[in-house]
């Protein structure tokens, strides 16, 4: 190795700066606390509209978005996401916003949604 580099590797300035502190006190950065996106029961919505809900605003599968609106049918709720509590906000929003269900006459509205920290 030259002089120079030797210098440069020296002064060399590590890639970020939750790097250098956790390599300085050997502690890792705290991660965000996570929240869950949770789905709530009701007879308003057919299984069709659920599914197709998940899959547009969450990108899941018809496989993952009917074992889903199953698990809400039967168990009343059902954990459709977990995430950050900012993007959890806005799952549960979007939830809220997607419209009633054209399938069913009595459906007037979006279903519920609400959030809830994950355990720790």
């Amino acid at each position: 190795m030259t002089a120079t580099a030797a210098a440069e590797a020296d002064t060399a300035v590590p890639e970020s700066s939750t790097e250098a502190a956790a390599t300085a006190d050997g502690a890792r950065p705290k991660r965000q606390p996570r929240y869950h996106v949770v789905l709530w029961n009701d007879d308003d919505h057919t299984y069709q509209y659920v599914v197709a809900m998940l899959q547009k605003l969450f990108g899941h599968t018809v496989e993952k978005g009917f074992t889903l609106a199953k698990e809400v049918d039967l168990q009343g709720r059902a954990i459709v996401l977990t995430t950050t509590k900012e993007h959890a906000e806005l799952k549960r929003d979007q939830i809220h916003a997607f419209g009633a269900d054209r399938l069913l006459a009595r459906s007037k509205g979006a279903m519920s949604a609400s959030i809830e920290p994950e355990p720790a």
